[in-house]
């Protein structure tokens, strides 16, 4: 995949990505429960798109929320959107080697994973980016059936399939002592506490 393809497509779907985003917050909120989200937590949002989850994070009484992504226009319109809110800083940015100068409680990303080609990068910076004791938590509100079929429509340069929980884990183990693996008809989820 090539990284230009990704950002163009994802600016051209930042228009309308919000009006178009199906959700449960049932499904979200056990997913930040089985994350251990929680009140006075610093969090890291990986492939933040618009901001989705920003407002489950502070309903939690986060300390802080912290977005990063690639494309231009999806950081644009989170950014816009949460400018009154001390809490939330966006970044725009390639998180698979971006120094934040910080480090996070929580790690979440969030219906994103198939958009990253190089997987262990990512985990190797993201885990160089989380305190001792914190959690890294790959998730998706829909299963891993809906998400191959969502995925179907999109270009080969954009997205990889989502591979099975357990091929997952295997490409965190390097770096995450993996203590949860979910993949339902609800949810895909993959987390795991840094080493």
């Amino acid at each position: 995949m090539d990284k230009k393809d990704i950002i163009e497509f994802f600016d051209r779907c930042a228009a309308t990505w919000d009006a178009e985003m199906i959700k449960s917050d049932g499904i979200i909120g056990k997913i930040l429960d089985n994350a251990e989200v929680g009140e006075n937590m610093d969090i890291l949002d990986v492939a933040c798109g618009t901001g989705v989850m920003f407002d489950y994070y502070l309903q939690r009484g986060v300390a802080s929320v912290t977005g990063i992504d690639i494309s231009p226009e999806m950081a644009k319109i989170a950014t816009e959107k949460y400018l009154d809110e001390p809490k939330v800083q966006v970044i725009c940015g390639d998180v698979e080697d971006y120094a934040f100068g910080r480090k996070f409680d929580r790690i979440v990303v969030y219906n994103a994973f198939p958009h990253f080609c190089e997987p262990e990068k990512l985990f190797a910076n993201l885990y160089a980016n989380l305190k001792e004791g914190g959690r890294l938590t790959v998730a998706h509100g829909i299963s891993m059936e809906e998400v191959q079929k969502c995925h179907s429509g999109v270009p080969e340069n954009v997205s990889f399939p989502l591979p099975q929980k357990e091929a997952l884990a295997e490409i965190m183990s390097p770096f995450f002592d993996v203590d949860l693996m979910i993949s339902d008809e609800r949810m895909y989820m993959v987390s795991g506490v840094k080493k």
